[in-house]
């Protein structure tokens, strides 16, 4: 297996394609927007909307690296924290949020697949793009895992799920 390939293979499951455990795509299928913006009373937790915010920002800096497209200059006063907010990406929608994420994650995987291992040993700007990307799927399953244990204390997460 090349490394594009199991790059590509972590990539899809980190969002849309069930393994271990459930990808992203499965993780927000359903949520509303009441339970987007839920956290538990007293708790110091992003709730998923700000998760989400906080991935789709590094995905599109992801995205534009791999386009060779500069970082806005805005951006770069932003701090880690900034980025769970709905400020940093021009305050989109719930249902905004959650397609952008999605629009950037394919737009991201499209051109994963059209770089061989050796395109993809290059620096973008400073780090490997293999590198970038893989480090981009352990965030994801990272703020993933957050994201699941907020909809199983606001019990909008299945007692029990197939995934056959």
């Amino acid at each position: 297996m090349s490394k594009r390939e199991l790059l590509l293979d972590s990539y899809d499951h980190g969002y849309d394609k069930e393994d271990w455990y459930p990808p992203i795509k499965d993780a927000l299928g359903g949520v509303t927007e009441e339970q987007a913006d839920w956290k538990p009373e007293g708790a110091a937790v992003n709730s998923i909307r700000q998760t989400v915010h906080h991935l789709l920002f590094y995905k599109l800096r992801l995205l534009r690296a791999l386009r060779g497209e500069p970082q806005p200059a805005a951006e770069e006063r932003f701090t880690n924290d900034d980025t769970f907010e709905a400020s940093a990406l021009g305050a989109p929608s719930w249902e905004e949020a959650v397609r952008r994420l999605e629009e950037a994650h394919t737009a991201v995987r499209e051109l994963l697949a059209s770089r061989d291992d050796e395109a993809l040993e290059q620096p973008i700007p400073e780090t490997k793009a293999w590198s970038y990307a893989n480090s981009i799927v352990r965030h994801d399953a990272y703020h993933l895992g957050q994201i699941i244990q907020l909809r199983k204390l606001q019990g909008s997460w299945p007692a029990h799920r197939s995934f056959d």
